[in-house]
């Protein structure tokens, strides 16, 4: 009985002993609590490697280094929704309108007739639909006459054109004039053959004529 008494005492002592190495039982260390941390600061371990719990410890306290599996691993970020991609604006678009310079002019005049002006006007009208990047008339004129002679004419001609777009409303900063004279002629050397006379004239007459071209996006 006294030998029990003796181990019992012995136990008593160690275990007493043990207790006191731990010198912050529930204390908190690097903000770890829930854990017996010994005099060195850290986390006291049985020989087993297990970590000691004080009797404040719950799954809520858990940390890595103990209990891993009881850890709460962060979620992953979501990423963000990309914005749908804005719809591509759109492409400007090129109309081309021919006119007869007969139709906008007397022969061999670069004053408007009454009747071109009817037909400028309803370009004019159609570019109210349209965001203008650029005008560019473009006078051209046959080849009877002399290469300087027609290409003041087609100048002139284009010129007119655009002064009375300007008129009617068209951005002047949009429109440019220009004349090609007898450099490009829309019919072929052996269709209209001979010498000046009013069937070869006739003949010529595509290649009298003002190209209208209209750059720019539809708004209706």
């Amino acid at each position: 009985m006294i030998l029990r008494a003796k181990h019992s005492l012995l136990l008593s002592a160690l275990l007493g002993l043990s207790a006191s190495a731990f010198a912050h039982d529930k204390a908190e260390v690097d903000g770890v609590t829930g854990y017996v941390i010994d005099s060195r600061g850290h986390v006291a371990k049985s020989g087993t490697n297990l970590c000691w719990r004080d009797g404040y410890w719950t799954p809520a306290l858990a940390i890595a280094e103990c209990d891993p599996d009881l850890v709460k691993k962060p979620e992953a970020p979501v990423a963000p929704v990309a914005a749908p991609a804005p719809a591509p604006a759109p492409k400007p678009a090129a109309e081309k309108v021919t006119l007869s310079a007969d139709a906008l002019f007397d022969f061999n005049k670069a004053d408007l007739r009454a009747e071109g002006k009817t037909k400028l006007d309803k370009v004019a009208e159609d570019t109210k639909t349209m965001n203008i990047e650029v005008i560019i008339a473009t006078g051209h004129a046959d080849r009877f006459g002399s290469d300087a002679y027609n290409q003041k004419l087609s100048e002139k001609r284009a010129a007119a054109v655009k002064a009375y777009l300007v008129g009617k409303g068209v951005d002047e900063k949009r429109v440019f004039a220009e004349g090609k004279g007898e450099t490009q002629p829309v019919t072929k050397p052996e269709d209209c053959k001979g010498a000046k006379s009013k069937k070869v004239i006739d003949c010529l007459q595509p290649d009298r004529r003002v190209d209208i071209e209209v750059i720019g996006t539809k708004t209706q």
